[in-house]
């Protein structure tokens, strides 16, 4: 493994960024990322990214919140306060609904914000792509793609002049 965290790749144009992605992913590297001052439509199909897991974790909280919302109100009207109003029943799903979409959506809340902060590993407070001074303007007006040491595929110099050949207006590698 390198010293360095990985390299870093700076493109000054939105097509030239979203070109070099694919060639990336081609390459067959893993741990890698696109740097961009503004979404660009398409990217993270050239970057062969999958679709998000968050959807899924939401997902599974709606439902746990319905029965949770279920199995309370079902308890408190059934098992530990019973009381027959109106002769209606003790267990009257109607009455029970508004409560069940509430906590649905409560907990569906909670696991897309918490399931979003999971998946991509925040609060962080530190990275080493802050080293950069050139990496200040990837919230201005450049695009960059930078490639972790850690990836199977990243040796020092090949990564660097593979880079370079992919068009890259500044390549830098990044200490660890």
């Amino acid at each position: 493994m390198s010293a360095h965290w990985g390299a870093l790749a700076e493109f000054t144009t939105a097509p030239e960024i979203f070109h070099a992605c694919e060639k990336v992913r081609d390459q067959g590297f893993t741990k890698w990322d696109a740097h961009t001052p503004f979404p660009v439509h398409g990217l993270d199909g050239a970057m062969g990214l999958s679709m998000s897991k968050v959807p899924w974790i939401v997902l599974v909280c709606g439902l746990t919140g319905t029965a949770c919302a279920t199995l309370l109100q079902w308890w408190v009207s059934v098992v530990e306060y019973p009381l027959v109003i109106s002769a209606k029943p003790l267990f009257s799903l109607p009455a029970f609904v508004p409560i069940m979409f509430e906590l649905s959506v409560l907990f569906g809340a909670f696991g897309a914000v918490f399931g979003m902060l999971a998946l991509n590993k925040l609060p962080m407070l530190y990275h080493p792509l802050f080293q950069s001074e050139r990496f200040e303007r990837v919230t201005d007006d450049r695009f960059f793609i930078s490639i972790e040491a850690g990836d199977p595929r990243f040796d020092t110099a090949k990564t660097v002049q593979f880079l370079r050949e992919l068009g890259a207006s500044h390549v830098e590698l990044i200490d660890g």
